[in-house]
């Protein structure tokens, strides 16, 4: 899966960072990938804020994997800004989070999360898992390329 545009992994535990790390080598998934380690990196990754003032906005992440339990500002917080910019309102964003909370998922997808993926402990199934997101994400799903603006 050859794609330019960047993964957006939004996770503060240092090895759940390194295991979908190396879940996406073991996938040959070879987009770059951006790491922000709570939720005011991933924001201000995204819309160009803070240490990364001055970065192209245009050029989105292909996709976002965001952790719902992040420091700073939590997981669904980023979705909630994500989802109310124009700029960023059709991005996929898929949670990825260890929460088993009934209302994490809910709130998760009435934000607008595309997808909710509840971390495998095993890490063959977590590889698995990291593989189908690339082969379904980054691969076969068809995106709006939101810097060409509005047919209307």
């Amino acid at each position: 899966m050859a794609n330019d545009r960047p993964i957006l992994l939004v996770e503060d535990n240092p090895d759940d960072e390194a295991l979908t790390l190396h879940a996406f080598s073991k996938n040959r998934i070879t987009n770059p990938v951006v790491v922000a380690h709570d939720g005011v990196e991933a924001v201000d990754y995204l819309f160009g804020t803070g240490p990364h003032a001055g970065r192209n906005t245009a050029a989105l992440p292909a996709l976002v994997l965001l952790d719902l339990k992040l420091p700073r500002i939590d997981g669904l917080e980023v979705l909630r800004r994500i989802r109310a910019d124009a700029r960023t309102t059709l991005l996929p964003v898929v949670v990825l989070t260890t929460s088993r909370e009934a209302l994490d998922l809910q709130q998760a997808y009435n934000l607008g999360a595309n997808s909710y993926i509840r971390k495998p402990v095993d890490f063959e199934r977590f590889q698995q898992v990291v593989g189908l997101l690339g082969l379904y994400w980054l691969d076969v799903n068809e995106t709006v390329d939101s810097s060409a603006g509005s047919p209307y």
